[in-house]
């Protein structure tokens, strides 16, 4: 379930709250007259199953404007009422998309900020030593820490609603990401080749890791694998946190090996761990974009035919 809150002019919360009870999947709803002082106007609350978030957030758009509406996970709720309503609502809670939280949520990963850049750095640093260690673990952890699903996912809703400004804001949040991790990665590779602690040595015996820079049929298949899970993971209601692994598939760890490749002068495996990048981010792209426009061509014509059924009230007592 979803806890809305709505603040509405006076003069329309009775049309707001007509929207509400006739959309299946919304109960609860509480209306405090002039209760709101910034900006003015009644509060009206409501809980509603997440199958309905579209509906009721698109017949209320006008709020955007004129009021205020905001929404929160519950994670808690015990009534029938909510019970009934989640039952009514068109298909499963799980497999809603919310397109506005995902609007939401894609423009706020697609940003360059200090905690991207320092998480990726470190995801990046770790992977390249994951890559001298010949530690199969240590390329993992990178996997999981690193942050850049955000922007590729960013990347694939820009292209199902043809935003232009998010694919170029997410597509540089991704390039400067990189480059200042594979930057930093290099200096401390760099560093570590002058005091003798590595040599191409580390990069020719490392057998185990050689997936990294050897991108061919089977880099792409999993590339597309990750990126439909990814997207998965981001739009549905329920997610595993193993999903991290996947979705990073190889894009940092073969970020890292291009860093360590580069300050040993290595340009054969330079050039193969950028091209596992490319792969990897390519097919993250391309899975991640078809996964979202199944779920926006499918899911509103189950929402149309659920939604047809008449909303059932409790029965009066006695």
């Amino acid at each position: 379930m979803l806890h809305l809150r709505l603040i509405i002019p006076a003069a329309r919360t009775d049309e707001a709250t007509a929207v509400l009870e006739s959309c299946p999947g919304v109960t609860n709803i509480v209306v405090l007259p002039g209760a709101a002082r910034e900006p003015k106007g009644d509060v009206v609350l409501c809980d509603a199953a997440r199958e309905s978030a579209n509906e009721v957030l698109g017949r209320l758009k006008w709020l955007e404007t004129e009021g205020s509406i905001a929404a929160e996970q519950v994670d808690l709720s015990l009534s029938k009422a909510a019970e009934d309503a989640v039952e009514e609502a068109p298909g499963e809670p799980d497999d809603a998309v919310i397109w506005k939280e995902l609007e939401q949520r894609v423009q706020a990963d697609s940003r360059v900020t200090w905690a991207y850049l320092a998480f990726l750095a470190i995801a990046t640093q770790l992977a390249g030593i994951g890559v001298l260690q010949n530690s199969p673990i240590l390329i993992v952890g990178a996997m999981v820490l690193g942050p850049e699903f955000g922007a590729v996912a960013a990347i694939c809703f820009g292209l199902l609603r043809r935003k232009g400004p998010l694919i170029v804001t997410a597509l540089r949040t991704l390039f400067i990401g990189f480059a200042v991790a594979i930057a930093i990665t290099y200096a401390c590779a760099l560093v570590s080749f002058w005091l003798g602690w590595i040599d191409i040595g580390n990069l020719t015996a490392n057998k185990e890791v050689q997936f990294i820079v050897k991108p061919d049929r089977w880099s792409f298949i999993v590339a597309l694998l990750a990126g439909a899970a990814g997207v998965l993971s981001v739009t549905a209601g329920k997610s595993s946190a193993l999903i991290g692994v996947f979705i990073s598939v190889t894009t940092v760890p073969a970020a890292g090996y291009a860093a360590v490749a580069l300050a040993l002068n290595d340009w054969n495996e330079v050039a193969g761990s950028i091209s596992q990048l490319a792969v990897n981010i390519l097919g993250m792209v391309i899975a991640g974009t078809l996964t979202l426009l199944v779920q926006r061509r499918f899911w509103p014509q189950v929402g149309r035919r659920s939604s047809e059924r008449p909303r059932r009230w409790p029965s009066p007592p006695g």
